[in-house]
């Protein structure tokens, strides 16, 4: 019979024997996970629960809240508010960071979230997630402000996301590879189904939306291109297109059989530097796959060496199969000189 190895085992044996996660970081990630399976339960009930359609408020991007999107953030605060392993949380969806309440006892980690990825999938039944990314609060700081967030991503201490599609899996990474886990609906817990997730270097899979051809940038236009040219064209091969619209499905493929993800700058509003938001989605995302073999660049640099200027900043991402990374990023590199 197949050993069965559970987070909360896995988290202790990484801590034991490799000394990668310190003990709180751990029992932060064990409260993150709880949280992501309450959210699950939530995301399953579907129409049964009430929790479809719009809430009828707007979050700081003025972007149509959900129902599921404020329920997911309650929940991620309510779960580690109280641990005692936090200074402060930051989220997609509020405008300024959340200190831990007096009441409650701080630990020296900060925690940011994009609650429920994919938001615009919940009605439909497509894979949503939550991503999330650790930071520690630098040393000697006495309180916290939004200024002890703005780290570079290379400084996360660890990172990951909870798919909830027809399997709920969480992937995580310390910095030492990344480890996927599936909820065992049955026993309530998640269980270790993948460790040293690689993806491959070279792919014949891409996902962006097409429908902003018309805006896209020189460079982007000439990728896109020359992987639907096919065979006959400068690639010499055949690519497939995938987008769903969600990015934490659309990493989690890629995770999974490798390719490459490209949300770019554009035309439409060319005084953003891109649509994701580089603390909640890109950063986590980047350590990820970066662990994993991959690349992730905003199409001009690794996206985990920007520094952060203001909570909410926004960034072009292109991640996922390394040559294919590299490529895309040339021809940008290219088209500036």
């Amino acid at each position: 019979m197949t050993r069965r190895i559970s987070l909360t085992q896995y988290l202790i044996e990484q801590q034991r024997q490799h000394g990668h996660i310190p003990q709180e970081l751990r029992l932060l990630i064990e409260v993150v996970a709880r949280a992501c399976k309450r959210i699950a339960i939530s995301v399953t009930k579907g129409a049964l629960g009430e929790v479809l359609g719009t809430a009828g408020s707007e979050n700081v991007q003025g972007e149509i809240q959900k129902k599921l999107d404020i329920i997911a953030n309650e929940v991620l605060i309510e779960a580690n508010e109280w641990g005692g392993h936090l200074a402060a949380m930051a989220s997609e969806e509020m405008e300024g960071i959340y200190l831990v309440p007096n009441r409650f006892p701080k630990g020296e980690y900060l925690l940011m979230f994009d609650p429920l990825d994919g938001s615009s999938n919940i009605d439909v039944n497509v894979s949503i997630g939550t991503i999330f990314s650790v930071l520690k609060k630098a040393e000697g700081s006495k309180g916290v402000s939004e200024d002890d967030f703005l780290q570079p991503g290379h400084q996360q201490v660890a990172a990951g996301y909870c798919v909830y599609g027809p399997q709920t899996t969480l992937v995580l990474t310390f910095g030492a590879g990344v480890a996927m886990f599936t909820l065992d609906r049955e026993q309530g817990s998640f269980v270790l189904t993948q460790e040293g997730v690689k993806i491959p270097e070279d792919t014949k899979e891409f996902a962006i939306n097409m429908s902003n051809m018309r805006h896209w940038d020189a460079p982007v236009k000439r990728y896109i291109d020359e992987c639907l040219a096919g065979e006959e064209g400068p690639r010499g091969k055949n690519f497939n297109m995938r987008w769903i619209a969600s990015m934490v499905a659309d990493v989690h493929r890629i995770l999974t059989r490798g390719g490459v993800f490209m949300y770019p700058w554009d035309q439409r509003e060319p005084n953003k530097a891109g649509k994701l938001r580089l603390m909640y989605e890109a950063n986590p995302m980047a350590f990820l796959v970066e662990q994993a073999g991959g690349a992730a660049t905003n199409a001009r640099q690794r996206i985990m060496d920007l520094t952060p200027t203001q909570l909410h900043e926004r960034v072009a991402v292109v991640l996922g199969s390394k040559n294919e990374v590299e490529r895309v990023t040339a021809y940008h590199l290219d088209s500036a000189k």
